[in-house]
C-alpha cells in the first residue's frame, strides 16, 4: 500500500472523528470509509499523522525556497485578521481522555488547515476590501479637485463678465451725454427728425441701462441699441460738426454734474451730523420726567451730599461737561465700579441751565455708593462775561459739537476749579475699563496736558495736524510745525498750577480772536486745543485711551481689552440706533435698564 493510499485513509478517518464531534454517534457508525486498508486504527492514525507532518516539513522548504528567491521584489506586509479559535481548540487536548489525544491531535491540525485556508480567504478579502476603500478615496479626492476647479472657473467667467457688463454700461452712458449735448445745441421748441431721434435712442439706451444693472448681464437686444445708438450720434456729430461749441457745452454739463455732486455730499454730511445729535425719543421723555420729579421737591432735598469734598485736592477729581444724563451715568458707573478706592472720587458734571433739574435728579435718586458727585450749572459761572467778557457759543455752525458752550469751557479749568491741582477731564461718550486713578501717579514733568496721542498713520484715530489747521496762513506757518504729533480729547489729565503759570487760558483767547478773522482751523476745539497745548502735552501710553468705536468697526479687540478708557468718539454714539452694535455692549452693561423710569419712557437695550 503506497504513502499516498494510506493518507487518503488518514484524512478519511479524521473527517469521520470531527464529523463526531459535531454532530452526534450514530454519525460514525453510519458513514461508510472510502478506503480499505489492513492497517488498525491506531496504527493508521501514526503513520498517517507521520505523512502529515512530512509534507507540512516539505511544504515550509518549499516556501522558504521560493522566499528567497522572491527577496529582491518583496511587497510591505499585510496586517490580516488573526483568529484566535486554533489555539483554543488546540488546547482541548490536554483536559480530554489519552484514548482519543491522538484524535485530538490529528482533528486539530485539519482544522490548522482549515483556519489557514479562512485566513487567506480572508486576507484576499481585507486586501480587496482595502483597494476598494482606497479607490474610494481616490475618486472622492478628484470629484473634490475637479469641483474646486470649476468654482474657480465659474468665478473667472462671473468675474469677467461682469467687467464686461460694467464696461459696457459706462459706454451707454456716454452715449447718453453725447446725445444730451447734441440736444442741447437744438431749440427748445424744435421738432426735427433728428431729435426725436436722439430723444427715442435715450430712452432705450437708458431702459437698456436699467435692465442690465437689474440683471448683472447684457442681453442682445441692448447691444443693438448700443449700435443704433452709435449710429444715431454719427448722424448728429455730421449735423453738428462745430467742435469748439461741442466743448463748451460739455464743460457746463461737467460743471452742472460737479455742482450736483457737491451738494448731494453737503446734503449727506448734514443729514448725519443731524443722526448724530438726535436725541432718542426715550431719552428726551426720560429727561421731561426727571425735570418734573426734581421741581415737586423741597429745595432742602435738592442738596447734595459731601459738599465738602469739592474743593479738597486729595480727593481723584474728575470732571464731565455734558447734557446727556444717560451718558454721564455711564461715565460715572464704570469709573466707580473699576477704582480700588471709590470713597476717595469727586466727579464734577457740569451742565447748561436746561438740563440741571434732570441732571440734578438722575444722580439725587441714584447716588454712588461711595462715591462723591455734584452737579452744577454753568450759569453760575458768572467770570465767564466778568473776566473774560466772552461768549462761549459759537455761530453759524450746524454740529452741537461747535455751537455747545460747554464744548469749550474746557479750556478754563483752572477758573472751574480754582484750590485743585489736577483735575481728570472725562468726555460724556466714554467707557472707564479699568482703574484711572493711577493717572495721579504720572509724573507730568512740567507738562499741562497728558494725553494719548494720534498720529500713527493707519489707526482709526490717525490725524494730522495740517489736516485740521491752516498752514498757509504766516502765523501758523511761522509758530508750528505740520509734523508735530496730534493728540486727543476724551481722556487727559491737567496740571492746573502749571496752567495757571503759564497762563494758557490766555493763549486759548489770543489764537480764538486769530481764528474769528481768518479761517485759521476747521470748526470744533480739537484743533484749537493743538495750538493752546502746543509743547506743554506729555504723551501718555496708548492702552490709557482707545479711540474710534464710534466710526471705525475695525478696531481691533485686542486693543479694546487692555484700554483704561474707550471713546466712542464720532457720530455713531452707543445710545443711538446708528451705534455699530459690536460696540454697544461696552456701553450697555453700565446702564440701569431695570430702573422704572427708564422702563416707562421704553429705554431698551
Amino acid at each position: 500500500m503506497t504513502e499516498s493510499d494510506v493518507l487518503v485513509c488518514y484524512l478519511t478517518f479524521i473527517s469521520v472523528v470531527v464529523d463526531f464531534y459535531n454532530s452526534s454517534y450514530h454519525i460514525l457508525f453510519r458513514r461508510p470509509l472510502v478506503c480499505s486498508t489492513d492497517l488498525a486504527g491506531t496504527e493508521l492514525i501514526t503513520i498517517g499523522v507521520s505523512l502529515v507532518q512530512k509534507h507540512r516539513t516539505e511544504a515550509q522548504t518549499l516556501s522558504a525556497i521560493e522566499h528567497q528567491e522572491s527577496e529582491g521584489l518583496k511587497e510591505p506586509p499585510l496586517v490580516v485578521y488573526k483568529d484566535d479559535t486554533s489555539k483554543s481548540a488546540a488546547n482541548l487536548s490536554s483536559s480530554e481522555d489519552t484514548s482519543f489525544g491522538e484524535v485530538r491531535k490529528g482533528a486539530n491540525d485539519a482544522d490548522l488547515s482549515e483556519n489557514s485556508g479562512c485566513s487567506a480567504t480572508r486576507h484576499d478579502a481585507d486586501e480587496s476590501g482595502q483597494k476598494r476603500h482606497l479607490e474610494e478615496r481616490l475618486a472622492v479626492s478628484r470629484a473634490k479637485e475637479e469641483s474646486r476647479a470649476d468654482r474657480v472657473q465659474l468665478n473667472k467667467v462671473v468675474r469677467s463678465r461682469s467687467r464686461i457688463v460694467d464696461e459696457k454700461v459706462k459706454e451707454m452712458k456716454d452715449q447718453v451725454i453725447r446725445a444730451k449735448a447734441y440736444l442741447n445745441f437744438t431749440p427748445s421748441n424744435s421738432s426735427s427728425h433728428m431729435v426725436k431721434e436722439l430723444k427715442l435712442r435715450i430712452k432705450e439706451i437708458e431702459r437698456a441701462m436699467s435692465q442690465s444693472t437689474k440683471d448683472s448681464r447684457l442681453s442682445r437686444s441692448s447691444l443693438q441699441k448700443m449700435k443704433a445708438m452709435e449710429a444715431t450720434l454719427l448722424k448728429a456729430s455730421r449735423i453738428y460738426p462745430d467742435c469748439a461749441a461741442m466743448i463748451r457745452k460739455l464743460r457746463a454739463m461737467t460743471y452742472n454734474a460737479e455742482e450736483q455732486v457737491r451738494s448731494q455730499r453737503n446734503q449727506e454730511i448734514f443729514l448725519r451730523a443731524l443722526g448724530g445729535r438726535t436725541i432718542p425719543k426715550g431719552l428726551h421723555c426720560l429727561s421731561m420726567r426727571l425735570t418734573a420729579e426734581y421741581f415737586a421737591l423741597e429745595p432742602e432735598d435738592r442738596e447734595f451730599r459731601y459738599k465738602h469734598k469739592l474743593q479738597n485736592p486729595h480727593f481723584y477729581h474728575f470732571a464731565v461737561f455734558s447734557d446727556n444724563i444717560l451718558a454721564c451715568s455711564v461715565v460715572v458707573n464704570s469709573t466707580i465700579s473699576t477704582a480700588r478706592e471709590p470713597e476717595k472720587i469727586v466727579f464734577h458734571v457740569v451742565t447748561d441751565s436746561l438740563n440741571l433739574p434732570a441732571m440734578s435728579m438722575w444722580f439725587l435718586i441714584n447716588p454712588p455708593s461711595k462715591a462723591t458727585v455734584h452737579v452744577e450749572s454753568m450759569d453760575n459761572f458768572h467770570w465767564l462775561t466778568t473776566k473774560y467778557n466772552v461768549t462761549l457759543q459759537r455761530e453759524g455752525s450746524i454740529d452741537p459739537r461747535y455751537i455747545s458752550e460747554l464744548n469749550h469751557l474746557r479750556f478754563y479749568l483752572p477758573d472751574v476749579f480754582p484750590r485743585l491741582n489736577k483735575v481728570v477731564l472725562l468726555d460724556h461718550d466714554v467707557v472707564v475699563k479699568r482703574d484711572i486713578t493711577r493717572l495721579w501717579r504720572i509724573n507730568t514733568k512740567g507738562k499741562v496736558n497728558g494725553a494719548v496721542q494720534t498720529c500713527t498713520e493707519g489707526e482709526p484715530s490717525f490725524r494730522r495736524m495740517d489736516m485740521f489747521v491752516n498752514f498757509t496762513d504766516p502765523i501758523i506757518a511761522n509758530k508750528f510745525d505740520a509734523k508735530t504729533c496730534t493728540w486727543a480729547f476724551g481722556m487727559n489729565i491737567f496740571d492746573l498750577a502749571e496752567w495757571r503759570r503759564r497762563n494758557l487760558t490766555g493763549v486759548y483767547h489770543k489764537y480764538l480772536h486769530l481764528g474769528n478773522k481768518r479761517p485759521l482751523w476747521k470748526e470744533g476745539s480739537l484743533p484749537i486745543g493743538w495750538l493752546t497745548f502746543y509743547k506743554h502735552t506729555l504723551a501718555l501710553d496708548k492702552n490709557w485711551h482707545v479711540l474710534g468705536l464710534g466710526h471705525d468697526s475695525n478696531v481691533r479687540q485686542e486693543d479694546i481689552d487692555q484700554a483704561s478708557v474707550v471713546h466712542f468718539d464720532g457720530i455713531r454714539k452707543p445710545w443711538l440706533d446708528i451705534g455699530i452694535e459690536r460696540y454697544k455692549h461696552l456701553w450697555r452693561k453700565h446702564v440701569k435698564y431695570e430702573h422704572p423710569y427708564l422702563q416707562q419712557c421704553n429705554v431698551h437695550e
